[in-house]
């Protein structure tokens, strides 16, 4: 390492920042080269040892021979050093060339994976992984510095790495670009059928996942969902015997691994194989006086503490702890009783540790400097093989550049203490204690809190507990408290005190602990806050009030409005007689709800002998909506009766709602006209469902005409459509209630009306009734009114508005 001197700073002159930086910048990578250069002639020393020993040659021939191979290969010197490292074993180690043995005895010759048709770039991305791997100290390190490696190269978005288990089942040992979660979830792999890796790792050969769909089908494939990657590769890492560790590369594109990825992956597995078998071995520790001494100090302390030294990022960011010393007592919370702690990462003992509050507060004390100590938090443990929670509190302090982190596990008494807070903290109460013959009183803080006194002013005498509350609350509480103290008589009275925040509601509660002789010797208790309950009491009284005389109001307007309908809407006790043609009408209000709704029909004959067929259904319910029936009804037979045509009278119904600003309702409507000497029936229609024509069994619906609902849109246009009736034809006019029927579609309704109306039936009267009974529910949610028009089967003359009085009065 080199250093440049400094020129010296003029008196008075501050000293240039910029170029000390720049002389640390230099001096630090300066060191990273110079470790790097350790790491890698380590490397190379361990693979020429591993040569000399399976093979019987000298150093130097060690040497040259692994520079000799790395040349055939196109290889670097580090590359074949991790190839030879990972394929450790006689079996994998053929003949050594006798020249370049150093007179030595013949031994195999490692030779690695071959690259002969690996394209440059391909040697090149592995020289660099080469490089970067001497850097690589635990598996996670060494999946992360993979994932960094093949994301630019083959679009890899994850790495996973597996070693097998004695029970032939998969251990996760290292993950990058998967979530925590969800490596937990895949941390374990028993020995299943199905799993691609154990797959790779029985076959010792590379599992290329391509096809979604297929692999899908045969194998049980990692993700939340699956289909999150699209495309895996599994690869057995090469080494004596049979694979232990296999590779996996995920991917979220689809399609499959070219040539040049597979050759990548292959050589990739070869340079991992050496590094794993590199992590195998413990890292020996250096011999350092002071780092003995101070564990042996930590050894002799009677609690739970470890000394703690920040491992950074190149960034700065802090990605893991080594832990430098640590207590005999110190598994307790790393889960790990009786493993040697010191020396070894945090993050390896206890990977879930980021998530908790003692990593949280090894940051806070790195950034500010200051100490940390934590609330009391929950930590699952096993003992005994029993899963058991307990409470810590954790204290972080710096020394130095490392930190010193202690913990206390709280004990059964302390839990108590602190659920004991923590039910008069949730149950808004505190309790209270008072000596009748001592001046000894004793009061929880919550007492306190919820009488809004200070504690320095210290708790009241129960006597002097009345005069805490409102005046009118004082002679209830101050006779409960005497037949207390008296008498020993339990006592759960309301009271009300006045806070700065206004009246409070609180309850007290006590009992007397009696001596042998019965006297009242000693008061337990305890005050609770039921403001919130008593104001909720208060609200649903209210409401109840406000229901009951809202109820009264709707059963008023219903009432009301029922009166009106009867007398706007008079309904005929049996069929009658206009035009020619039979009508039977009826009317049947809702039976769920308080309000009274808006259908209507009239069925009349006009003074030239036509007859004038309506029904329609005002929006809402109510008196409105029965005033807004009664004026449409009346409106619409005047203007027709005056000579308006159909269209016309639509239209000017549509005006007037429109200007109604009183009512702002809406309707729909049929209006029909029947000519009986020729039978034509001439209708239109605003937004309501069209008739239904019955004629020889056969029901049909009548095409509806153009026509807007009414008061809905000044630009409303209404056209009129025309069919003929025959003789025994069959005319249903009706409203929306007859057909819909929630959760029942309004189009399965109407195919119901369809198939009644198509049923076996009488032409006597009253034959309306079973149609209505077959086509609705129990209890109706709204009204429904039928016209049913029928067309005699014999021919003759017309009946007359004469013969129609006397047959039975028409509901006009």
């Amino acid at each position: 390492m080199t250093s440049e001197p400094a020129t010296p700073a003029q008196p008075g002159a501050a000293p240039d920042l910029v170029e000390l930086a720049k002389i640390a910048a230099r001096q630090r990578a300066e060191l990273d080269r110079l470790r790097d250069q350790a790491a890698v002639s380590a490397v190379v020393e361990r693979a020429k040892g591993a040569v000399m020993a399976l093979t019987g040659c000298t150093a130097n021939a060690a040497s040259e021979q692994l520079r000799r191979r790395a040349k055939d290969a196109r290889r670097t010197l580090l590359e074949e050093c991790w190839i030879t490292l990972g394929a450790l074993g006689p079996a994998a180690l053929p003949a050594t060339d006798p020249e370049t043995s150093g007179g030595g005895t013949a031994g195999p010759r490692v030779t690695g994976t071959e690259r002969t048709a690996v394209p440059d770039d391909v040697s090149a991305a592995l020289a660099r992984l080469g490089q970067t791997l001497v850097r690589v100290t635990t598996p996670q390190d060494l999946a992360r510095c993979l994932l960094e490696h093949l994301a630019p190269d083959m679009a890899a978005d994850a790495v996973l790495i597996y070693r097998h288990r004695a029970d032939g089942g998969l251990r996760l040992i290292g993950h990058a670009g998967v979530e925590d979660r969800l490596a937990a979830q895949w941390r374990q792999v028993p020995p299943l059928s199905g799993v691609a890796a154990l797959d790779a790792l029985r076959a010792g050969e590379p599992r290329w996942l391509e096809d979604f769909d297929t692999d899908a089908k045969r194998y049980l494939l990692i993700g939340d969902p699956p289909e999150r990657w699209r495309s895996r590769a599994w690869l057995p890492l090469p080494g004596e015997g049979p694979a232990e560790v296999c590779l996996g590369v995920l991917r979220a594109r689809a399609g499959e691994f070219t040539a040049q990825d597979r050759a990548h992956l292959h050589g990739v597995a070869g340079l991992c194989a050496g590094r794993l078998r590199a992590l195998d071995t413990p890292p020996e520790r250096s011999a350092d006086a002071g780092a003995d001494a101070v564990q042996a100090l930590f050894e002799a302390l009677p609690l739970s503490a470890m000394l703690l030294t920040p491992l950074r990022t190149a960034s700065g960011d802090v990605e893991d702890f080594r832990i430098e010393a640590a207590t005999a007592r110190a598994g307790d919370l790393l889960g790990r009783n009786g493993e040697a702690a010191a020396g070894r990462r945090l993050l390896e003992l206890r990977p879930a540790i980021p998530a908790e509050p003692p990593w949280q507060g090894c940051l806070q004390v790195l950034e500010t400097g200051q100490e940390y100590e934590s609330e009391p938090f929950a930590h699952e443990e096993v003992v005994a093989g029993i899963a058991a929670l307990f409470i810590y509190t954790v204290r972080v302090a710096p020394l130095g550049d490392s930190l010193v982190v202690s913990w206390i596990r709280h004990g059964s008494s302390d839990r108590q203490e602190q659920r004991l807070a923590d039910l008069q903290r949730l149950g808004n109460l505190g309790w209270a204690n008072w000596s009748l013959h001592t001046p000894e009183v004793s009061w929880s803080t919550q007492v306190f809190a919820l009488l809004d006194r200070d504690p320095a002013d210290g708790p009241v005498p129960l006597t002097g507990v009345p005069e805490l509350a409102l005046p009118e609350d004082t002679p209830t509480l101050t006779r409960a408290v005497a037949g207390l103290v008296h008498h020993g008589k339990p006592v759960d009275v309301p009271f009300r005190i006045r806070t700065g925040n206004g009246i409070r509601h609180l309850r007290l509660t006590a009992e007397a602990v009696c001596d042998r002789h019965g006297t009242p010797v000693e008061v337990h208790g305890f005050v609770q806050d039921t403001t919130a309950r008593r104001r909720a009491e208060l609200a649903l009284v209210e409401s109840e009030r406000a229901i009951l005389t809202q109820h009264d109001v709707l059963r008023a307007e219903r009432t009301l409005a029922s009166r009106l309908q009867h007398a706007l809407l008079p309904m005929a006790n049996r069929p009658v007689h206009l035009a020619g043609l039979r009508v039977e009408v009826a009317y049947l209000p809702a039976q769920s709800g308080v309000h009274v709704g808006g259908d209507w029909f009239s069925a009349i004959e006009l003074p030239d002998g036509d007859a004038l067929l309506v029904v329609g259904d005002v929006a809402g319910h109510g008196v409105d909506a029965v005033a807004t029936m009664a004026q449409l009804r009346f409106t619409a037979k005047g203007m027709v009766i005056t000579g308006s045509s159909l269209t016309g009278a639509l239209a000017r119904l549509n005006t007037l709602l429109l200007h109604s600003h009183d009512t702002y309702a809406t309707a729909t409507m049929v209006l029909a006209r029947y000519s009986p000497r020729d039978r034509r029936l001439v209708w239109a229609q605003a937004g309501h469902p069209p008739p239904l024509l019955l004629r020889d069994g056969e029901p049909q619906y009548l095409d509806r005409p153009r026509g807007m609902l009414i008061g809905a849109s000044p630009t409303a246009v209404y056209e009129e459509a025309e069919c003929r009736l025959e003789p025994g034809d069959r005319l249903i006019l009706f409203t929306d209630g007859l057909v819909e029927h929630p959760p029942e579609s309004i189009d399965r309704g109407l195919e119901r009306l369809g198939e009644a109306v198509a049923a076996p039936h009488t032409d006597r009267p009253g034959s309306l009734g079973p149609l209505l009974a077959r086509m609705l529910p129990d209890e109706r949610r709204d009204d429904v009114c039928v016209v049913d028009v029928r067309v005699p089967d014999v021919r003759g003359r017309p009946v007359g508005a004469q013969a129609a009085v006397q047959a039975g009065r028409a509901p006009g």
